[in-house]
């Protein structure tokens, strides 16, 4: 932009050439005919002139530009040469060395203007016209950041060096050497100090070997978090260092494709010394649940524990406590969680007829507890849920590759599908972070990193959040640096991460933050509280970061943190947007994962073993049932039976009773028959009966069978 001339002062009239001085008296001021026509001839000349003095003006800004782009390449070899082998003590150098015209340049707070010829009319320059006529050049939006004031007051660097900015000299070199760390140590880079304008002489960058002492990368949508996030795995890779990161938006996956360069990126790259060239890196897909075209993650309910879970379906603290205490219950039966319907199954057994008995037998959890988890982990699973449930289960050792050549393998977990669960997604992170940590043996300060884990949109995680859940995570954090695995919060603001897990970060890089309302000034004025003394008014700094600056502040090696320094960043050698699909399908295609997890496993499992046995107690039951059906028809039958014979007895005795009845009634006649009938005997009878006729009878029988004596 070209600073437009003041307006002259009073009592002086514009020349030719734009300069303020006497008015030139002109030969046909004194023709009264012709003053339009003078005019006319005035004001083009006026026009001519000022359209002259934009274009020295801007030749001069072109010029000063490719002195300082000439400047920042020789000051990157110096600062190289310099980082090589490195000196106790330094000697003035030129640039720092003032000379007469430097010191007039900082007296006057900004470059000596040139001086200037005379305009068409021949009127002689004075002081106040030539610094009129010369405007000062201008520089990018950054040297907004530098107070009026403090470039009036502090020492800056001369014209061969940055344009005033916030720091002086010292501050700079005392950043410079707070940034540069032991030759044979391995560093990151993130970018270049920004002094008004960057200095390429003074990078930043973080020791690879702290990289396992977490950190966090905040700031406002759109201020750059994701190409920071990007430009930190594609370093960390190629340093051999393995990657997870979350693809939340989907646009993180131009990792694995190379960068195309524009005229701008080059410039920017080059204006922080940074040597740009595109890179691709090695890159794995996952797919929370196969929701998507990468390998499918997933976890067993039990794998994922009742403190995971009560955190995805939003239970209180209560329901919390009774949620393990059904997981105590599967364990201790031999109740296998695979998939929610196994934790559906164990909650419908619990609170049927059949599992009343084993439900008091728990303590603590009452029926209607035990209904309300029922009915949420149903909500859960029409919501689609259950689909990220299941086996084969995830290997969290999986993320932990490298590639033939060395390099890490990048692990991006595709979540655009279940944006919709951010609550799930966010703690289904946290379970692979659990995992590591249970897993992973101790390994003390390792050189680099065994793993770095990216937590994107980490706020999601802490909303909400249980007593126990935070305690969990923030021991997680606290002891996974001893297994070599780093983690890096990426959110918002500071203030979406609990103050004890903010105290395990060692790195901090913040983008711009917004105060549009009262509750984010408090925030912001939160945020700055929470860094070291430094050279810049953050509180206003932090609102002016451009798009892709941070303040930045890191771990050294020795433990403390650094200067504070505000940091153009390092643009991604990968494309700055999604790669494309049938080049992500094609490598999902090849992954030797897929075979491995591509396909679900329906083992048996709780649901399965409660079938069978709710099966083989219907049999019992109804065998039961009807065992005491034929007892029930048999008593029936007895009874009906009893009541026969009861019945036949009775009406036998009551027979009876009439016969003799009868006989009692007809006995007197019945006697008295007998008798005559008795007296009366018939001639054969009587034959018979006589003693003649037993005597011969006798003699006969005698003689037939022998038995008479002779």
């Amino acid at each position: 932009m070209i600073p437009t001339p003041p307006p002259a002062a009073a009592g002086a009239s514009p020349g030719a050439s734009g300069r303020v001085g006497p008015a030139p008296e002109s030969p046909a001021s004194s023709d009264p005919v012709a003053p339009a026509a003078d005019s006319a001839v005035a004001a083009a000349e006026a026009e001519l002139a000022r359209l002259r003095a934009e274009a020295e003006a801007a030749e001069a800004q072109l010029k000063a530009a490719q002195a300082k782009a000439a400047l920042a390449a020789a000051e990157a070899a110096a600062a190289k040469s310099r980082a090589a082998t490195p000196q106790p003590t330094q000697p003035p150098s030129p640039a720092t060395t003032s000379t007469p015209a430097d010191a007039s340049e900082a007296q006057a707070g900004g470059p000596t203007p040139a001086p200037t010829t005379s305009g068409p009319a021949g009127a002689p320059a004075g002081p106040e016209a030539t610094q009129e006529q010369s405007p000062q050049p201008t520089i990018p939006a950054t040297e907004e950041a530098a107070p009026e004031s403090k470039q009036q007051q502090t020492p800056q660097p001369t014209t061969s060096q940055t344009e005033p900015g916030p720091l002086n000299q010292e501050q700079i070199q005392k950043i410079t050497n707070g940034y540069t760390f032991d030759s044979e140590s391995a560093t990151l880079d993130l970018g270049a100090l920004v002094n008004g304008d960057p200095v390429p002489s003074a990078q930043i960058r973080i020791p690879l070997g702290m990289m396992n002492r977490h950190g966090l990368v905040a700031g406002a949508t759109g201020t750059g978090k994701t190409r920071t996030l990007q430009g930190l795995a594609e370093q960390l890779a190629a340093k051999g260092v393995p990657v997870f990161a979350a693809d939340i938006k989907g646009d993180l996956s131009g990792v694995a494709t190379p960068g195309e360069p524009s005229e701008k990126l080059l410039s920017r790259t080059q204006g922080i010394g940074q040597d740009w060239k595109p890179e691709a890196s090695v890159t794995e897909y996952f797919a929370l649940g196969g929701i998507g075209k990468g390998v499918p993650v997933r976890a067993t309910v039990s794998g994922f524990g009742p403190l995971l879970l009560s955190k995805v379906l939003g239970l209180n603290d209560t329901q919390e406590s009774s949620l393990g205490l059904v997981f105590h219950y599967a364990d201790a039966n031999g109740l296998a969680l695979v998939d929610l319907s196994d934790l559906r199954a164990v909650l419908t057994h619990l609170t049927s007829d059949e599992g009343k008995a084993e439900l008091k037998d728990l303590g603590g959890l009452s029926a209607a507890t035990a209904g309300v988890i029922l009915r949420e982990l149903i909500t859960f699973a029409d919501q689609g849920a259950d689909v990220f449930f299941g086996e084969p289960e995830f290997e969290v050792t999986d993320f932990l590759r490298t590639a033939p050549d060395g390099r890490g393998v990048i692990s991006l977990l595709e979540v655009p599908g279940v944006i919709d669960k951010p609550a799930l997604f966010s703690t289904f992170l946290m379970y692979l972070l659990a995992e590591l940590f249970e897993l992973l043996p101790e390994v003390g300060d390792p050189d680099k990193p065994k793993l770095v884990f990216f937590f994107d949109e980490a706020h999601l995680l802490f909303k909400d959040a249980s007593k126990d859940f935070l305690a969990a995570i923030v021991q997680t954090v606290r002891l996974i640096r001893s297994k070599g695995v780093g983690v890096f919060f990426v959110t918002q603001t500071p203030k979406d991460v609990p103050s004890d897990v903010l105290a395990q970060l060692g790195s901090r890089v913040q983008h711009a933050l917004r105060a549009f309302t009262p509750d984010d000034a408090k925030a912001l004025k939160a945020t700055v509280g929470t860094y070291p003394k430094s050279g810049y008014d953050l509180e206003r700094v932090l609102q002016e970061l451009g798009t892709g600056e941070a303040i930045v502040t890191v771990m050294s090696e020795k433990g403390a943190p650094t200067p504070v320094a505000w940091t153009r960043l390092r643009a991604p050698l990968g494309l700055m947007s999604p790669t494309p699909d049938p080049v992500i399908e094609a490598a999902v295609k090849a992954s030797p994962l897929l075979a491995k997890y591509g396909t679900a496993i329906d083992r048996e499992s709780a649901r399965e073993i409660l079938t069978a046995k709710m099966k083989a107690a219907d049999e019992a039951a109804a065998a039961e049932e009807a065992a005491l059906e034929k007892a029930r028809i048999d008593a029936e039958l007895a009874k009906q039976q009893a009541a026969i014979d009861k019945a036949n007895a009775a009406a036998e005795k009551k027979a009876q009773q009439e016969y003799e009845r009868l006989l009692k009634k007809t006995s007197g006649t019945t006697r008295t028959s007998s008798r005559s009938r008795a007296a009366e005997k018939s001639p054969i009878e009587q034959i018979l009966n006589s003693k003649t006729t037993q005597t011969i009878l006798g003699g006969v029988i005698r003689g037939m069978f022998g038995t008479g004596k002779r």
